[in-house]
Formats: structure tokens, C-alpha cells, sequence
């Protein structure tokens, strides 16, 4: 027997996902050829135990529950709401606290194939010849002052450093700033009427000049902002900020995710260009292909963009690019400061879906990495996209 316990946000629409997750079950079921069991969190008496993380801000729910689960963790992932996403940043966890686990993801076909392998005590999966993780060596010289503006958000449960570590490690000073000040420069800011597609553009930029006024006070290089707070402090949400200020050269990321930003900030000094935070949103390991999608890509990565409201909350202004099909360098830096995931690939096309955030891409990795790597030994959730095949350059600048 096949059992299953379940993990959601409360941030999303719970009518909409119990259909979609209930289609997305049934659809691995039928591959099965049996039942998955729906049961109690505590509920191992089954042959396979599955923990279904079915939407993105899960991770917190996963760690309340963590004492009444049992290792290995077979993290059960669909493709839409940002499961995926949510579950390389729980197996992130595991991998670091030395447990046991993987993400089972991707059609439901390779999914029941891989419940009936895990069943029959096959554990391995393949890989890609080069390694999943990079060591770095020695002291790295990032540099650098940057914002950490409240705290990071709390599903980022194996995404924060040691602060006063990355100064010794990279000689980057990280400014804790309170939430406040950023809403105290937002208000300051004189409020303007500007909807505009039945979007508030007015409180978006007022937010854009109070991030400019903060990052002139501070003086910094870049910021990682709480972002999900601003939902219920001022109505608006981050997405059209980080956009334009990454646009403009300067490192600004969502989420409060501080590895994020330094991995951003990374790609600015080796590179200098700029870079897209997005979430892995589904993986297919036969085609070695990921979406990633996010609602802050920076203006000048697109080839074309609109605007649509950010994804969880239906509110604000997001950017929604096209982002130009040619090859990138995707990666991250892990919280240790020791370690890194990079790979090399070439963006086959935009997508246009509605259960995901707004800028969507399809990546396929080059045949020496396999997509894999993120359901078995990832760095954290948030991967950085660039442009180019620069995996070269990077790995020389960390040694």
C-alpha cells in the first residue's frame, strides 16, 4: 500500500488546488495501477510513505510536522503552485541535517515508475558525468554592502547564512534593516492614482523610489527584501522594484533570500550582466529539461515583457517577460558558503501558463548536467539564470 500526507500555503486559492492536486494523483495513480492512500502525517504502516508538498510557502508547515515524520523523505512534487520549488528547499534541509531523501517528480508516468522502484529496493537514479555540487576553495573576495530588509522569509528553511561568515568568507557586509524603514520611505513617498490594466502602478512605484531612497541611505549594492509582508503592510507586493533595479545594475532579490542576492551579486562581478531569481517549477529528467518561472526578471533580460499581477496574491504589478532563447549558465551558491551548483543549457521557449509565476521559461541542460541534481542534491530552491555559457569563468573566480 502507498500512502500520502499532504503540505499547503495558505496563501493559495485551497478549492483550486484540492482539484488540481486531486487530477494530479489520480493521473500517477492510473500508472500505478493502485490506490495512494490518503492518511495521517504519522501513518508509516504502508509499503511507500509519501509527503506531498503540494504548493510553494510549505517548507514551514513541513518543519512543524518534522517530529511526527520518519527518514528517508520521498517528497512528492506536481508541476504547477510552486510544489516543486517548495520541496528542493526542504530536501536542501534534509541533505544538510545528513537525512535521507529525493524528490519524486516529474510525468506521472516517470513518477509511478519510480514508487515501484523505491518499493522494490532500487534506490539510485542516473546522474550527469559532472559533479551535482562544487567546492569552493579558499576566501573569495564578493565584496560589497547589502540589505537584508526584515528577515528572511520562513519558508527559506535552508537558505540563510551565518552573517558575520560572509564577511569572513567573501568580505561582504550584510545590513540588517527593518521593515519599517522601507515602509516609512514608501509612505513618505506622495501617493499617485495610476491603474492602469486594472493594475496598481501607483503603489508599485512608490515603492520602486522608497527601495531607491533606501539603498541611497544605506549605501548599498544591493537588498533581498521580506517581500511577502508588504501584501498586508501597504497592499502591494515587491516584483515591479526588483525589476527595475536589477535592470538598472543593481542586485535586488525577493524573499529576503540572502543566497540569492550573493549569487546574483557574484554574476554581476564576474560577468556583468544580469540575472533572473526563479523558481524550478517542473523537470522532466528524460528530456533533461526545467521550467523556471518567477514574477521579478530583470528589464533588460527580455526580449519583450508585459505586466500581470504577482502570482500567489493576485495583487500588484509583476512583470511578465519573454526572455530571448539562447544559451545560459544556471546556478547557486549554498548557505554553507562552501558549495555551488552550476550548470550550462539553452532556453527553448516561453511559456504562458496560469498555475505558475509570470515570467515562465524552458530550459534544456547540456548533456554533461542532469536536471537530477535538483531532485537529489540541490543547493536551495531559487536558481540564477544568465545569459551565456560562463560556468568557466565561474568556477575559476571561486577557486
Amino acid at each position: 500500500m502507498i500512502k500520502v500526507s499532504s503540505f499547503h500555503s495558505d496563501l493559495h486559492r485551497q478549492d483550486v488546488l484540492a482539484q488540481r492536486h486531486a487530477s494530479f494523483l489520480a493521473s500517477i495513480e492510473t500508472y500505478l495501477g493502485e490506490e495512494i492512500v490518503v492518511s495521517p502525517i504519522d501513518d508509516y504502516d504502508a509499503d511507500l510513505k509519501l509527503v506531498f508538498i503540494s504548493s510553494g510557502g510549505s517548507e514551514g508547515k513541513f518543519l512543524e510536522h518534522f517530529a511526527e515524520m520518519k527518514a528517508p523523505y520521498y517528497l512528492l512534487a506536481s508541476g504547477t503552485d510552486n510544489s516543486l520549488a517548495a520541496s528542493i528547499e526542504i530536501l536542501t534541509y534534509l541533505n544538510c541535517a545528513g537525512l535521507e531523501g529525493e524528490i519524486l517528480h516529474g510525468s506521472p508516468e516517470y513518477i509511478a515508475q519510480r514508487i515501484k522502484d523505491l518499493i522494490a529496493g532500487k534506490k539510485e537514479q542516473g546522474g550527469a558525468s559532472e559533479p551535482a555540487v562544487r567546492h569552493i576553495s579558499g576566501k573569495v573576495d564578493l565584496g560589497g554592502r547589502y540589505g537584508v530588509v526584515g528577515e528572511p522569509s520562513d519558508w527559506l528553511i535552508a537558505s540563510v547564512p551565518e552573517l558575520d561568515k560572509v564577511k569572513s568568507t567573501f568580505g561582504t557586509e550584510l545590513v540588517k534593516i527593518p521593515m519599517d524603514a522601507l515602509v516609512n520611505e514608501y509612505e513618505q513617498e506622495k501617493p499617485v492614482d495610476d491603474v492602469r490594466m486594472g493594475l496598481d502602478f501607483g503603489s508599485a512605484e512608490r515603492l520602486v523610489n522608497a527601495a531607491l531612497k533606501l539603498r541611497e541611505q544605506e549605501k548599498l549594492d544591493g537588498l533581498t527584501i521580506r517581500c511577502f509582508d508588504l501584501l498586508t503592510l501597504i497592499h502591494t507586493t515587491g516584483c515591479l522594484s526588483l525589476a527595475k533595479l536589477n535592470g538598472d545594475g543593481f542586485i535586488g532579490t525577493c524573499e529576503g533570500d540572502v543566497m540569492s542576492m550573493l549569487t546574483m551579486a557574484l554574476v554581476r562581478k564576474v560577468t556583468g550582466e544580469s540575472s533572473f531569481q526563479a523558481n524550478p517549477s517542473r523537470i522532466d529528467v528524460a528530456e533533461n529539461t526545467m521550467v523556471l518561472a518567477h514574477c521579478t526578471m530583470p528589464y533588460d533580460m527580455a526580449r519583450d515583457y508585459g505586466y500581470d499581477t504577482h502570482f500567489e496574491s493576485g495583487i500588484g504589478v509583476a512583470i511578465k517577460g519573454e526572455l530571448m532563447e539562447e544559451p545560459i549558465t544556471v546556478m547557486r551558491l549554498a548557505k554553507d558558503l562552501k558549495t555551488y551548483w552550476i550548470a550550462e543549457g539553452r532556453i527553448l521557449g516561453n511559456l504562458n501558463e496560469t498555475s505558475l509565476c509570470r515570467t515562465q521559461i524552458e530550459v534544456r541542460l547540456d548533456d554533461s548536467y542532469s536536471v537530477s541534481d535538483l531532485l537529489r542534491s540541490p543547493c536551495g530552491n531559487h536558481q540564477i539564470v544568465f545569459y551565456g555559457r560562463h560556468r568557466d569563468e565561474i568556477v575559476e573566480f571561486l577557486g
